[in-house]
């Protein structure tokens, strides 16, 4: 049966344009005009015979038909690229590319990691760290350590498990807040001490403090770090009450570095762990090896174990 299919010129430019949201910044990334990014959409609107974008004077969203259509011309250019990769790189097949978040990485992934080295000597293993989603089309990234939910039906995601939050502080700290009379015994005393952000998590604060029924502390106010791992070290040298998470803290609690001051008012984090990389490299070789390690690895680390619910294991 011969294939109906659009014109591949115009469907880039609906892929570009729904994916960034803007003609305009469609038309820089393709490097060309505005209005023939314009012209394209246009174009294929009248092929498909439906409108793909709804257009206001000030911007362009996506119809109903043109939110159904992106995902599956998404994932079809996610699939060539990814294949193109693959055909002119073939000496990379035994290169494994993970992306995770910094803390994760120097906290609890790179003291593990020589145990899969060992394991599977011929893959070797490069480390990108980075607060931002991955993007396996254009970054050459296999895989992705986040937390945060299922999302996009293209990706596989591989649940890991599920962390608490709780208020950290170093013991020095908490015996020096107690001889000033300003004692942390329950989370609204938390007012009027230095509270350690991490901007790029800046959720997390105000759940944790929403959980435990506190109105009057601003997360904001107090000193703001890039990462996890240099809010944790700031407290740990008694800079002030720090917010902490499994795994990146276990270390510091272990060692009485921190302590974790209302162990009772801990709080399950709005998103979810998980390993996630395009369904169709599902059965890559490299990707299933790494994915059965992390899994196993988990499950044998006492203070991640507990965290893993059933209820969220099956895979999407």
């Amino acid at each position: 049966m011969k294939r109906k299919l659009p014109p591949l010129t115009a469907l880039r430019a609906f892929e570009a344009a729904a994916r960034l949201g803007s003609f305009r910044e469609a038309a820089d990334e393709l490097s060309v005009s505005q209005s023939a990014i314009s012209h394209q959409v246009k174009h294929l609107e009248e092929q498909l015979g439906v409108e793909l974008f709804v257009r206001t004077p000030r911007a362009v969203e996506l119809s109903a038909a043109g939110a159904a259509y992106f995902p599956v011309v998404r994932e079809a250019f996610d699939r060539i690229a990814n294949g193109t990769k693959q055909l002119l790189s073939p000496q990379e097949e035994n290169i494994l590319t993970v992306q995770m978040y910094s803390t994760f990485a120097v906290r609890w992934l790179m003291p593990r990691l020589n145990s899969f080295q060992q394991a599977h000597p011929g893959i070797h293993v490069r480390v990108n760290t980075s607060q931002s989603d991955a993007d396996f089309s254009e970054r050459g990234i296999d895989l992705a350590l986040m937390i945060g939910q299922r999302r996009r039906d293209e990706l596989h995601y591989e649940y890991l498990f599920s962390p608490t939050m709780m208020a950290v502080g170093s013991p020095r700290y908490l015996e020096t807040a107690k001889s000033e009379g300003k004692p942390l015994d329950a989370p609204g005393d938390l007012a009027g001490h230095p509270i350690l952000q991490v901007y790029p998590s800046a959720n997390d604060w105000p759940v944790w403090l929403e959980a435990n029924k506190v109105r009057d502390v601003d997360p904001d106010a107090g000193l703001r770090f890039d990462s996890y791992d240099h809010a944790l070290k700031m407290a740990a040298r008694g800079m002030g009450v720090a917010l902490a998470m499994q795994p990146y803290v276990a270390e510091d609690l272990e060692t009485g570095q921190l302590i974790d001051i209302f162990p009772d008012r801990r709080v399950r984090t709005i998103g979810h762990w998980f390993l996630i990389y395009p369904k169709d490299r599902i059965n890559v070789r490299k990707i299933r090896l790494f994915q059965e390690w992390l899994k196993a690895t988990i499950a044998a680390d006492r203070t991640l174990s507990p965290l893993m619910d059933p209820a969220m294991a099956s895979p999407v």
